[in-house]
C-alpha cells in the first residue's frame, strides 16, 4: 500500500507540474499569438475573397514538408494539404489543396472558399463516409522570419464529395499544438501526444484525446499503466482490434538555463481499450530488426497489417555545430507478430541465373529477400557518400548510411552470380535521403512526396514524387523528378531584392497570381500610407477601419480588447510593408 501511495503521489506531482508548465508556456506566448493572429487574420481575408469552387490542372506543387499527403478514401486520389517552405530568409506557410491522380500521374489545385488557415505540421485523416472525408487538426503558423509560432486547436473536416471546408466547433479538446499524431478507428479519432512552443518556453504532450465522429464532441482519455514520456513527431497506428501503437518520437527539456537536452525516443506502446471507458496503456518490446534512432521520419500503414517508417534524420551535436545523417531506408513492423525488420529493395527482376552454393544458402538469401531476418546478428550499418549538383552549381554532399543487412545481401549475390555481364542489374532508383518527406500507401503503393535535407547552414526542400510497389518491392519510380531550378537558397548577405524574387517559389503560375491579387488588395482596400506619415499618425487616422477588418476575421464573439490589439497588430504589419 505504502508503494502504491507513493507512486500514486508522484504521478499527481509529475501531472501538477506539467499543468504549471501549460500556464507558463500559454501565457508567454499569449503576446505572441496575438501578433500573429493579425498576420493570420490578413491571409483570411485573402481567403474570403474565394466565393467559388475553381479546379483546374497545374504543375506539380511547389518544394515542401511537413504537409499531409492522404489518401483519397474511396478514389485513387491523393490529397495534399499545407506545408511549409523555407527559403533561408523567409518562412512561407500553405493551405493550398492539390489532388493527385494515381492513373493519370496529373496534379490539379482546387481552390474552395473558406478553407482553414496556412499552416504545417497538422494532421489529417481520411473517413470512408459522405463521399469521403479528410479531417485536420492543429498545426502551427509560423511568423516569416521563423522567430514566433502560432499552434491552432482547430478542427476541419474536407467533403470530398461536395469540395466543401467546414469548420467543426466543439468545446474540450486538445490544446494548441503541432507534431503531434492523430488516426481514425472505429468512429473516432485518436490524438496523442505533440508540443507547443514559444518565444522562451515550450512543452510536450503525452495526453490522449478521442474525438466521436457520431455525437461530434472530444473526451480525454485517463489510460491507466505506464505511458509514453511526452513527445512529438512519433509513428501512430491502429491495429485491426481498434489498438493504438505507438513508436519513437522526439522530445527536449531544460537542464539549466538557456541549456536544451533533446531525447530521441525509441521505444513502443501500446494503448488497448477494454472496456467502454478504460484504456490501459503497455510497452512494447519488439524482436528482430530495429529502426536506427532518427527523428523526421515518416509512417503509414502498409499491407498485411504492417507499419511502415520512411526516412527522417539523427542529429549528431558538435562542440560548436550540429551535423545530421540523413536517410532514405524502409523499416517494417509486423503488428501481428510484433517484430521490425527492414524493407529490403531488390531490385528489378532479370533473366540472369545464379549458381547456388547448397540448399541451405538458397534458404538464407531467400528469407534475406523477403524481408525477414533470422536470428544471426545484422552487420554494422555502411556509410555511402553521395554528390548532386544543384543548379545554382552549389555541390551538395549527402552521406547516407544504410543498413548492413542490405549491403551484406548485395554482397552475397554479387559473389553467387555468373562471371559475365549479360543480364545486370540496371542502376537503382531512389529517392535521396531526406526527412519530413509526406507518404501515403494506396492499394499495396506506397507514395513519398518532397521533404528536406540539409548541407552545412543550406536547406534543401524537395517537390519530388516516387512510388513503391509494396508487395512486390523491387524498385522505386520516379513519378516526378526534382526540379533544380526550385533549389533557391537565400544568405543573409543577399540583396532585398533577391528575397522578393524568391518569393515565387511559393508555387506555380497560380501562386504567383494570388501574390499579385494579394499586392493589389493592399493597395486598392487598405487605407494607404501617406508620404512621410508616421505609424501613430497612420493608426488614428485609420483605427476605425482596421476594426471593423478585424472584428469582421474575429467574428462576433470576440472580446473587445483583443479585436482591438489585433487591429493594431494589422495596420503595423500593413504599415511596415509599405513604409
Amino acid at each position: 500500500m505504502g508503494k502504491k501511495g507513493k507512486k500514486e503521489k508522484k504521478v499527481k506531482g509529475a501531472e501538477k507540474t506539467a499543468a504549471k508548465m501549460e500556464k507558463k508556456v500559454s501565457k508567454r506566448s499569449k503576446k505572441d499569438e496575438e501578433d500573429l493572429e493579425a498576420l493570420i487574420a490578413e491571409f483570411q481575408t485573402l481567403d474570403a475573397k474565394k466565393t467559388q469552387i475553381i479546379e483546374t490542372s497545374c504543375p506539380p506543387p511547389s518544394p515542401r514538408l511537413n504537409g499531409s499527403l492522404t489518401p483519397h478514401p474511396e478514389k485513387d486520389e491523393l490529397i495534399l494539404f499545407g506545408g511549409e517552405y523555407f527559403n533561408g530568409q523567409k518562412t512561407f506557410l500553405y493551405n493550398e489543396l492539390y489532388i493527385y491522380n494515381i492513373k493519370k500521374n496529373t496534379w490539379s489545385k482546387i481552390d474552395i472558399p473558406n478553407p482553414p488557415p496556412r499552416r504545417c505540421a497538422h494532421q489529417a485523416a481520411a473517413v470512408p463516409q459522405g463521399g469521403g472525408q479528410i479531417w485536420i487538426f492543429g498545426g502551427e503558423f509560423a511568423s516569416p522570419d521563423g522567430e514566433q509560432f502560432y499552434h491552432y486547436k482547430d478542427l476541419w473536416v474536407l467533403h470530398l464529395q461536395t469540395k466543401t471546408w467546414e469548420q467543426i466547433k466543439a468545446s474540450g479538446g486538445p490544446s494548441g499544438r503541432s507534431g503531434h499524431r492523430m488516426t481514425y478507428c472505429k468512429r473516432q479519432l485518436i490524438v496523442f501526444g505533440g508540443f507547443h512552443e514559444s518565444t522562451r518556453d515550450y512543452i510536450y504532450y503525452n495526453d490522449v484525446y478521442t474525438f466521436n465522429l457520431d455525437s461530434f464532441t472530444w473526451a480525454k482519455l485517463s489510460p491507466s499503466g505506464t505511458a509514453p514520456l511526452p513527445r512529438s513527431g512519433c509513428q501512430m497506428t491502429t491495429n485491426q482490434d481498434g489498438s493504438v501503437v505507438i513508436y519513437g518520437g522526439y522530445s527536449k527539456q531544460k537542464v539549466k538555463k538557456d541549456v536544451d537536452k533533446g531525447t530521441v525516443h525509441t521505444d513502443m506502446f501500446l494503448l488497448k481499450q477494454e472496456g467502454a471507458d478504460k484504456w490501459v496503456w503497455s510497452r512494447l518490446n519488439p524482436s528482430g530488426v530495429k529502426p536506427t534512432p532518427r527523428t523526421g521520419f515518416s509512417g503509414t500503414l502498409g499491407p498485411n497489417n504492417r507499419i511502415l517508417l520512411f526516412g527522417g534524420v539523427y542529429d549528431e551535436e558538435e562542440e560548436e555545430s550540429i551535423e545530421g545523417d540523413f536517410f532514405n531506408d524502409i523499416y517494417m513492423y509486423d503488428m501481428g507478430k510484433n517484430r521490425w525488420f527492414t524493407g529490403q529493395i531488390k531490385g528489378p527482376k532479370t533473366e540472369k541465373k545464379k549458381r547456388r552454393r547448397g540448399n541451405k544458402q538458397a534458404e538464407a538469401e531467400s528469407n534475406s529477400e523477403s524481408g525477414e531476418v533470422g536470428a544471426q546478428k545484422p552487420p554494422e550499418p555502411v556509410e555511402v557518400i553521395k554528390e548532386i549538383v544543384a543548379e545554382d552549381g552549389t555541390v551538395m554532399t549527402i552521406k547516407q548510411v544504410i543498413s548492413g543487412s542490405a549491403t551484406s545481401e548485395s554482397e552475397e549475390e554479387d559473389s553467387v552470380e555468373e562471371e559475365d555481364d549479360e543480364g545486370a542489374r540496371s542502376p537503382a532508383v531512389e529517392p535521396c535521403p531526406r526527412s519530413n518527406t509526406m507518404i501515403a500507401a494506396k492499394q499495396g503503393v506506397l507514395y513519398a512526396y518532397g521533404g528536406m535535407f540539409e548541407v552545412g547552414d543550406r536547406q534543401f526542400t524537395l517537390n519530388d514524387l516516387y512510388s513503391l510497389d509494396l508487395h512486390k518491392m523491387e524498385e522505386w519510380k520516379v513519378l516526378v523528378e526534382m526540379d533544380p531550378k526550385t533549389q533557391e537558397w537565400l544568405d543573409e548577405s543577399d540583396s532585398e531584392d533577391e528575397e522578393e524574387d524568391a518569393e515565387g517559389a511559393e508555387g506555380g503560375d497560380e501562386e504567383e497570381e494570388e501574390d499579385e491579387d494579394s499586392e493589389d488588395s493592399d493597395e486598392d482596400s487598405h487605407p494607404p500610407v501617406e508620404p512621410q506619415e508616421k505609424y501613430p499618425d497612420y493608426l488614428a487616422r485609420t483605427e476605425e477601419y482596421w476594426v471593423k477588418l478585424a472584428r469582421a476575421n474575429m467574428g462576433p464573439d470576440a472580446k473587445e480588447k483583443k479585436v482591438l490589439k489585433v487591429a493594431q497588430a494589422m495596420a503595423k504589419t500593413f504599415y511596415e510593408l509599405k513604409d
